[in-house]
C-alpha cells in the first residue's frame, strides 16, 4: 500500500501541500541542483505542464487528483538545497505538472520551516528562511511577535519586463498584453480591455481568456528566458483591474490563470513580482511605494521594489500563511480508482 505524509497550508487562500523528501526513507530525486531535480521530475521529453510518468510524478498525481486533492491543488516536494547557503530546496507542482517559481508556496514553506523547528525563530522579531527553487535562490522572512507568526515576506529572484503592448486576439476581442519574468513568465492585461471585471462571477470568462492568451503567446520571443527552456514560456496570465490608489501607492485586484486553466486564489506571489516589474518600468512605483494587490477572493498581498539591479528589480511581497492540517494519504491496491481523477 502506498502511503504519503503531507502538511498543508494556505497562503491568502491558495493551498500549498508540503511533502518532505529529505526525511529518511523518502523517494530520492536525482540531480546536483534543484533545477536539475526539477528536470528529473518532468522527465526526458516532458514539459512543465506535460511531465512524463514516473514514481515521483505518480505521487504528484495522487496528491492533486480527487478524492485526495482537486483541480486547484498546489504543493511542493522539499528536496536538498543547491549548497549550504540555503536551508532546503523545493520542487513546486500543480494539477498539470511543475513550475519554476511560486511566491505563495515560498511563503508557506517559510512558515512551515519555523513551525516545525527546522529553522529556529525568535518569539519577537524576524528570521529569514532561504530556499532554492528551480529559478534560483529566494527567501521567506517570517515575522514573529509574542511567540506567534504574524506574517511572511517573500523576496524573489530579480524580475523584469520583457515585452510591452503585445497584440493578442481572443474570442472576446483584441488585447494588448505586457510580458514580465518574475521567476516564471507572466502575461498581464487589464480585464476591462476584454469587457471583464475581476469577480468570482466572471471566472469562467477570465479562465477562457487566460488560456487563449497563454496559447497565443507560445512562440513569442518575450516569453523566452536566457537560462533555457525550463524558465521559458508563459506560465501564468494575470488579468487585473485598477482600484483607487492608496496613500502608499497603486491598488489593484487580479486573478492569475496559470498552467492549463488553474486559478490562483491568492494574489499570486511570483505574479505580483511580475506586476511590480511592470509598474516600476511605468514609473508608478517609486522608492517607498507599495502595491496593494488583491485576489479574486479578497485576500491581499503588499508588494514593493526592494532594489534595482542590472537584471531588473528585486521585489518583496508580504502576506500571511496558515497551517490547515496534516495528512497521511494511502492507496489500497484493490482501489479501482487508484491515484484518482480530475474533473
Amino acid at each position: 500500500m502506498t502511503v504519503v505524509r503531507t502538511v498543508d497550508y494556505h497562503t491568502a487562500g491558495e493551498p500549498f501541500r508540503i511533502v518532505d523528501l529529505t526525511s529518511g526513507g523518502a523517494l530520492p530525486v536525482p540531480g546536483d541542483t534543484v533545477a536539475e531535480r526539477c528536470a528529473t521530475a518532468i522527465g526526458p521529453g516532458g514539459s512543465g505542464t506535460a511531465p512524463r510518468r514516473g514514481p515521483l510524478d505518480d505521487v504528484r498525481r495522487l496528491l492533486v487528483q480527487e478524492p485526495r486533492g482537486h483541480a486547484g491543488m498546489y504543493g511542493g516536494f522539499v528536496v536538498p538545497p543547491d549548497d549550504d547557503g540555503a536551508h532546503f530546496g523545493v520542487l513546486f507542482w500543480h494539477k498539470d505538472g511543475y513550475s519554476t517559481a511560486c511566491g505563495h508556496g515560498t511563503m508557506a514553506l517559510g512558515v512551515w520551516a519555523v513551525d516545525t523547528g527546522r529553522v529556529a525563530a525568535p518569539d519577537d522579531g524576524d528570521v529569514q528562511v532561504r530556499i532554492d527553487v528551480p529559478s534560483g535562490r529566494v527567501a521567506a522572512t517570517v515575522h514573529r511577535a509574542g511567540g506567534r507568526t504574524t506574517g511572511v515576506t517573500f523576496r524573489n529572484v530579480p524580475a523584469r519586463a520583457t515585452a510591452r503592448k503585445v497584440p493578442v486576439a481572443t474570442t472576446l476581442g483584441m488585447a494588448e498584453v505586457d510580458i514580465a519574468h518574475g521567476g516564471a513568465c507572466y502575461a498581464s492585461l487589464a480585464a476591462r480591455d476584454l469587457g471583464l471585471d475581476v469577480t468570482p462571477a466572471s471566472l469562467p470568462a477570465l479562465v477562457r481568456a487566460g488560456k487563449e492568451i497563454r496559447a497565443a503567446l507560445a512562440t513569442h520571443p518575450g516569453t523566452w528566458h536566457p537560462d533555457g527552456p525550463l524558465l521559458s514560456g508563459v506560465y501564468g496570465v494575470t488579468l487585473y483591474e485598477e482600484l483607487p490608489d492608496t496613500p502608499f501607492g497603486p491598488h489593484q485586484r487580479n486573478v492569475t490563470v496559470f498552467a492549463d486553466g488553474q486559478i490562483d486564489r491568492s494574489p499570486c506571489g511570483s505574479g505580483t513580482s511580475a506586476r511590480l516589474a511592470l509598474l516600476a518600468e511605468d514609473g508608478r512605483l517609486g522608492e517607498g511605494d507599495d502595491l496593494l494587490h488583491e485576489s479574486v477572493v479578497g485576500t491581499v498581498f503588499t508588494g514593493r521594489v526592494a532594489a534595482r539591479v542590472p537584471e531588473g528589480v528585486v521585489t518583496e511581497v508580504t502576506g500571511t500563511a496558515y497551517r490547515t492540517g496534516e495528512h497521511l494519504f494511502s492507496v489500497d491496491p484493490q482501489d479501482a480508482l487508484g491515484a484518482g481523477f480530475l474533473l
